[in-house]
């Protein structure tokens, strides 16, 4: 019996089949094939049925699955433990942004630059998504650290945060908008956002749920008329009378010379923030580790912002 019978043996399982599993796998399909086979013939019983569609474990086969899975996790402890010594790292990590924060926060293409200098056997895997699917991913472990909006100031149970922005949320408008006869010097209530068109980023993103949280104590629900992914395209679009520009303070991206007027949101206030986040109990890989450290060092430290910043 051999360690890479066991993976694959397991590889089939997880993937439902040898075509799936070999093209994981980076090998020939018979070559899997023939190799599971002699994995049965030493055990003496067979741990694949082959009969249906779909290939899935004998009830030998899942007897046998867990103690395979311990077998394949202690022999990665013991290639670690043996990296850890010789201060190496392997292996790969998952790293997630909330579109378009990264550019506001630190320079995430040098950081990883710098990683992969000092670190060239990781892979380090990046995605971009919205907050609601990331923070999915990173508590069923499919993301190892990810760089999220939140409307809440506590992480949800299972993660840990380190908060990166916290900011109110302001009302952008083009001069003369109707908004203006509500404002209180630089602010104005969410009330007087009610049946306006607004622009604001998509849903899945914390300023979103900011927002619909915020509508919801105010008793009315937002009229969304323009969803955009980036910070810079709601101010441009209000500029041009559109709607009303819900956003981050001082994250509004609007040409200086646009004349637009920036109103902070209260009764209640919304707040957008950007967080760090990873699982409560650390990233599982030692690699992981090592980039959220250096993710955390790169990062300023939060300052709560309570007026607006910038324009009148």
């Amino acid at each position: 019996m051999e360690l890479r019978q066991l993976r694959y043996f397991v590889s089939v399982v997880e993937e439902g089949g040898f075509t799936r599993a070999a093209a994981r796998l980076h090998l020939a399909q018979p070559g899997l094939s023939a190799q599971i086979r002699q994995l049965e013939k030493e055990l003496g019983q067979p741990l694949l049925d082959r009969s249906g569609r779909s290939v899935t474990p004998t009830e030998v086969g899942r007897a046998v699955l867990p103690y395979a899975r311990a077998a394949l996790a202690a022999a990665d402890a013991v290639r670690q433990t043996v990296d850890a010594y010789t201060g190496l790292l392997r292996g790969r990590v998952t790293l997630g942004l909330v579109s378009g924060a990264s550019g506001h926060v630190f320079d995430i293409a040098g950081l990883l630059a710098d990683f992969h200098a000092d670190h060239p056997s990781v892979e380090v895997a990046l995605t971009e998504d919205t907050t609601e699917r990331m923070q999915a991913a990173l508590l069923a472990g499919e993301l190892d650290i990810a760089l999220l909006g939140t409307a809440a100031e506590e992480p949800p149970p299972g993660a840990a945060f380190q908060m990166v922005i916290d900011v109110p949320l302001v009302a952008v408008v083009a001069p003369g908008d109707p908004l203006l006869a509500h404002a209180d010097g630089t602010t104005v209530p969410l009330g007087a956002l009610r049946d306006r068109p607004l622009i604001c980023l998509p849903r899945g993103t914390g300023v979103r749920a900011a927002l619909e949280r915020g509508c919801a104590q105010a008793g009315f629900r937002p009229r969304v008329t323009f969803e955009a992914a980036t910070p810079d395209m709601p101010a441009r679009l209000a500029a041009r009378g559109l709607g009303v520009a819900v956003l981050p303070a001082g994250e509004d991206g609007a040409p200086s010379d646009g004349g637009l007027r920036t109103l902070r949101i209260v009764e209640p206030e919304m707040r957008g923030r950007l967080a760090l986040a990873w699982q409560a109990t650390g990233p599982s890989s030692p690699a992981a580790r090592v980039l959220l450290d250096r993710l955390r060092e790169a990062l300023p430290t939060p300052r709560p912002v309570e007026g607006v910043p910038g324009r009148p």
